[in-house]
């Protein structure tokens, strides 16, 4: 990934001063989520060095390119005339909430679900912004968080082995929450990144949702499932969720495939 930089040659054509800033907003957000992929991916990884080496430096592996994601988006931001900036009210309750957690599957889960609705994210916006010298910094994003999302569905698996029924209810709570709390964080996002990426409010809503409930949709037995009256309120079809194009990119098969970096745009697209 080190041999892989951005040409930043080319300044970008700003259709209104306004777009410009949700650009920096949207990156800010983005470099947000790859510091904090990068602390908690690290700190994992020394926690179960001792017991399953393998898993350990993946983890550092994976750790390793959120911190290459922020090195990246650190020098975007000042090619766009910007830079990284305190977190605002609502994205900085939810990093705080996200920093308490201590308990290996409770992390896990909660990255999981971040790294869910940032790789939809992209993806939307990707096929919306055409500036191409921006395209190339969200389609690194794009690419490579489209191969997080189920290696983190792998993390959790692998988290909640072993764990008391006690601990499963609570996990399951905890998914519920978020996934009401995520929705709502598409309202915040709007007022700060739509000049930018153009995605509206009702649009990012129903594809946060589906792609929350589609992660444990072909994982039953784990027993996360979204509250069904979002589901239903958003013109979402529970049943058929196991089976969408929203599911697919949680299996293994799909992982395999985004080792194919390009290719994974290629899919997201």
């Amino acid at each position: 990934m080190y041999d892989e930089g951005l040409d930043l040659s080319q300044p970008v054509a700003w259709g209104s001063e306004e777009e410009r800033q949700a650009a920096i907003k949207f990156f800010n957000a983005a470099f947000r989520a790859e510091e904090s992929g990068l602390r908690q991916a690290h700190e994992l990884a020394e926690e179960v060095a001792s017991m399953d080496p393998d898993l350990a430096e993946t983890l550092r592996l994976y750790g390793d390119e959120e911190g290459w994601h922020r090195e990246l988006l650190t020098e975007f931001l000042t090619f766009i005339g910007g830079e990284v900036r305190p977190m605002g009210r609502v994205t900085g309750t939810f990093y705080r909430l996200y920093g308490r957690a201590k308990k290996m599957e409770s992390i896990v889960l909660v990255n999981l679900m971040f790294e869910t609705i940032g790789s939809t994210t992209y993806r939307m916006a990707l096929s919306r912004v055409k500036h191409p010298a921006i395209r190339p910094m969200l389609t690194i994003l794009t690419r490579d968080e489209s191969f997080h999302v189920p290696l983190n569905v792998h993390f959790l698996k692998h988290a909640m082995k072993g764990r008391t029924l006690r601990e499963r209810m609570r996990l399951r709570a905890l998914y519920k929450v978020l996934f009401l709390a995520l929705l709502a964080s598409a309202y915040a996002s709007r007022r700060r990144a739509k000049a930018f990426d153009n995605i509206e409010f009702k649009e990012l809503a129903r594809a946060y949702a589906e792609h929350l409930a589609a992660l444990f949709a072909r994982e039953p037995d784990l027993g996360f499932t979204p509250p069904p009256f979002v589901l239903k309120l958003l013109g979402i079809d529970e049943e058929g969720l196991s089976q969408s194009e929203a599911a697919r990119v949680t299996s293994i098969e799909e992982a395999e495939r985004a080792i194919d970096r390009q290719q994974a745009v290629v899919s997201a697209l």
